[in-house]
């Protein structure tokens, strides 16, 4: 837990407590001994050591205590009461450290896999992909999880790139399960179906094919959806963006001549579009080379401040773009809309929260046919 210049300290404490109760009791009076204080040095080695050093402490504890105690003369040593109290001390801190060390290495071991489950659903994208340049920023409203509802990826395929960036209504595992699987389907169909509405069309049948298969199983889903947002970048129409919007927030186009929203359009979120006429339309928008889009979960959108207000993310964006216009860039994006969303809040996210800017690539968009996973 203790490390300097990467080796461990943590034996230092411990060892300075030592060495004071004995200094201490050797320059205090007979009637005033505090030798058997020493039982707090194993303790405090058990909160910070490993086994083996808090093992090591209870047995120098106990030798220092015997050293201690016979050098004094009969009638002032604490003799073996005091004894029994530090060899029980060592005993129990020992036992303590065990069940302590035990325990961080189940924390560590659910965090790696934790860690191993949002990899698998967020997986690490390479800094261009599929011709897209690319930026994104994960934050879960719970400091202690490492992967939620919230998703995204770039699939690159025989027929351009793909875009999906969605949340799924809920919390937890159930959450991270649907978010899986209609990852799953957009990498597959995203790579081979030519028509960007096939793609949603998969997606939306994903979601009620996973609802189906959990109330089969008897667990109650409650109906979960997802809104999401699907975006195109054809390989043949490098300045044209298409974008299906599932009851999500449109994404905004942010360029050095000010911030745009894409069409909203009019579908309901994935797993409820059969209350709907059909799926929402697939709209072609014009995107100039040097604009980015910007794309949020409502982590970002539904940000308040102490007075219930929310964050202002067009305006923020527009302001900030119009004074900085490098601002479009990727990364840059993604971090300014991050550090303006927590500054609003004040650091109590009331949901996860994803951020996600792209833009093609400088040198080019993917070639037709390419293999790429």
């Amino acid at each position: 837990m203790l490390r300097v210049r990467g080796r461990s300290v943590a034996w230092v404490p411990p060892l300075l407590l030592l060495g004071g109760i004995a200094l201490v009791d050797f320059n205090t009076s007979g009637e005033f001994r505090i030798i058997s204080w020493i039982v707090l040095v194993p303790g405090i080695a058990a909160a910070i050591c490993g086994v083996v050093g808090t093992a090591v402490f209870a047995a120098l504890a106990l030798i220092t205590y015997v050293l201690a105690d016979n050098a004094w003369p009969h009638q002032f040593q604490s003799g073996l009461p005091d004894f029994i109290l530090v060899a029980v001390g060592g005993v129990l801190a020992v036992s303590a450290c065990a069940v302590r060390v035990r325990g961080e290495r189940h924390m560590l071991h659910m965090r790696d896999v934790a860690d191993t489950t949002r990899r698998t659903v967020l997986r690490p994208l390479p800094p261009v992909w599929g011709g897209l340049d690319h930026a994104a920023v994960y934050l879960a409203a719970d400091s202690e999880a490492r992967v939620g509802g919230d998703f995204y990826d770039i699939q690159p395929g025989l027929y351009g790139t793909r875009v999906l960036v969605g949340d799924v209504q809920g919390k937890g595992l159930a959450a991270v399960e649907a978010a899986a699987a209609l990852l799953g389907t957009f990498r597959e169909a995203g790579y081979h179906e030519p028509d960007l509405a096939t793609v949603a069309e998969r997606l939306e049948i994903r979601m009620l094919r996973h609802d189906q298969h959990l109330a089969a199983l008897g667990r109650d889903n409650g109906d979960r959806f997802a809104t999401a947002v699907l975006l195109g970048f054809p390989a043949d129409e490098p300045g044209v963006v298409q974008a299906v919007v599932f009851g999500h927030e449109p994404p905004l186009a942010v360029g050095p001549d000010g911030v745009r929203p894409l069409p909203p359009g009019d579908g309901l979120p994935l797993g409820l579009t059969e209350l709907a006429a059909g799926l929402p339309p697939v709209h072609r928008v014009p995107l100039a080379p040097d604009e980015t889009l910007l794309l949020t979960t409502d982590g970002v959108t539904e940000a308040r401040d102490g007075t219930g207000g929310f964050y202002p993310l067009t305006d923020e964006v527009a302001r900030a773009v119009a004074a900085d216009p490098s601002l479009t860039e990727p990364s840059l994006l993604v971090a300014f809309v991050r550090d303006g969303t927590l500054r609003h809040c004040g650091g109590r996210l009331a949901d996860d929260t994803t951020v996600f800017a792209v833009r093609r690539a400088a040198k080019g968009t993917l070639a037709p046919g390419r293999l790429q996973s």
